[in-house]
């Protein structure tokens, strides 16, 4: 596809160039190595393939600014955090607002009602608890699902990313879980239907636990009849069936589950939920929640203590965040110039690999977009195989050079209702100038 030799060499000069080019960067990152693992606060924050991190001034809308005055059009969006733009203003007023009047409590705040009615009616389950991450939301609905089954096991798809929770880590690089994962969860490929049944049939299955299309492995869509065929075996073998939305939450209002009629029996939504301020939450049906309410009455305990939740959960700043984003992001009105933009940058994506004669795809989900190398996988095996990691740090950097943002961790970008269509064709133009260089 493109020598070796060329990419090495093409990364060196980027590397070089941003160096050049963030000498206050440079500096914060001299000062943050002191104190803080790796150099960063959270480690993430060092996979970006700098030599050191951009330290971020502002971010608003979908432009971010570091401390060089460096300006980026941010396709990367907080890692979805943040895919309805930085600081939404509904939202960051909402905070403000909130804010002055209390930040925690352990108290039900006075919009609690109204949030619990609006997440009913936005993804179509009536019970509704909060977390302060989708891991904690992944979490507590796998200790549910499997005290209301009496099951010991979950059932994931081999690759899947649900949040830091050890007894599903099957992928590589789970640093001192501290269990063996191999007795509390099974993995089988995205499209082994076969090997789902096989996996129910023992009735040691407590809940599939899933993303509708698979984002963390690059960008896996689902085959024909999938999520039927899911449903249609969690159901004959009676396990759950909880579906995560936190990154196909781009779909549109209610996620990838609202667009495609999915039936979970939970569902799991974190990052983008409260237009980027901490929060998750997890719904469920009438069926599992009166379940839940079994497997209490039979402790003969009044209290809540369930081993789930954390103090901070439901705080009324969150509450504000997550009840203004609901009134005023989560809204076809808010999704249309997302899924339209979106729309619009992978048409012009797939048009330069045409012409640039790549065997490469275009992945889209709602206003979520990858470009993957080679054939479109079937599952995350094959989308591991198909990677191409010195590329992807080469293009990364020259990107993030000329003022696009992507994801680091792959060739992801969002489309938020802020980004805009000259920043789609300068993302184009660049990456465009870069695959030239490469040739």
């Amino acid at each position: 596809m493109f020598e070796s030799r060329r990419v090495a060499a093409l990364a060196a000069e980027e590397a070089a160039r941003f160096t050049a080019e963030h000498p206050v960067s440079a500096a914060h990152a001299g000062r943050l190595a002191a104190h803080w693992l790796n150099g960063v606060p959270m480690h993430w924050m060092r996979d970006w393939g700098t030599p050191f991190p951009p330290i971020l001034r502002e971010a608003t809308g979908a432009q971010i600014t570091d401390v060089d005055g460096c300006r980026y059009a941010d396709f990367c969006l907080g890692d979805t955090g943040a895919m309805f733009g930085h600081s939404p203003p509904a939202v960051a007023q909402a905070v403000a607002l909130q804010a002055a009047r209390g930040l925690t409590a352990m108290l039900p705040g006075e919009r609690a009602a109204e949030v619990g009615e609006g997440l009913a009616r936005l993804f179509g389950l009536p019970f509704w608890q909060m977390t302060q991450t989708a891991t904690d939301a992944n979490r507590a609905a796998l200790r549910w699902a499997r005290a209301i089954t009496r099951r010991a096991q979950t059932l994931v798809f081999r690759g899947c990313y649900h949040g830091t929770v050890d007894e599903i880590m099957l992928r590589p690089g789970g640093i001192g879980t501290a269990i063996d994962v191999r007795a509390s969860a099974l993995g089988v490929e995205f499209d082994d239907l076969a090997g789902v049944e096989a996996a129910l049939r023992t009735g040691d299955i407590a809940a599939l636990l899933y993303e509708p299309v698979m984002t963390n492995a690059g960008m896996v869509l689902p085959q024909p009849g999938l999520h039927v065929a899911l449903r249609d075996l969690t159901r004959r073998h009676g396990a759950l069936l909880i579906v995560d939305e936190t990154h196909t939450l781009s779909s549109g209002p209610g996620g990838y589950t609202r667009a495609h009629g999915l039936e979970p029996d939970l569902l799991v939504c974190g990052k983008a939920i409260a237009g980027g301020v901490p929060c998750a939450v997890y719904g469920f049906t009438a069926e599992v929640e009166a379940r839940m309410r079994g497997v209490l009455a039979a402790r003969h305990e009044e209290h809540g203590h369930t081993g789930m939740g954390t103090t901070l959960a439901a705080n009324p700043l969150a509450l504000a965040a997550l009840a203004a984003a609901l009134a005023s992001l989560h809204t076809p009105e808010t999704y249309a110039p997302m899924l339209a933009g979106a729309a619009a940058l992978d048409a012009k994506l797939q048009a330069l690999l045409a012409r640039r004669r790549l065997d490469w795809h275009v992945a889209r989900v709602g206003a979520r977009l990858e470009i993957g190398y080679g054939e479109r996988p079937r599952n995350a095996t094959q989308a591991a195989a198909g990677m191409l990691p010195a590329l992807e740090h080469a293009v990364h950097l020259y990107l993030l050079n000329r003022g696009c943002l992507l994801t680091p961790f792959h060739n992801m970008m969002l489309y938020s209702p802020v980004s805009a269509a000259d920043d789609a064709e300068r993302l184009v133009v660049a990456l465009d100038a870069c695959l030239g260089e490469l040739a």
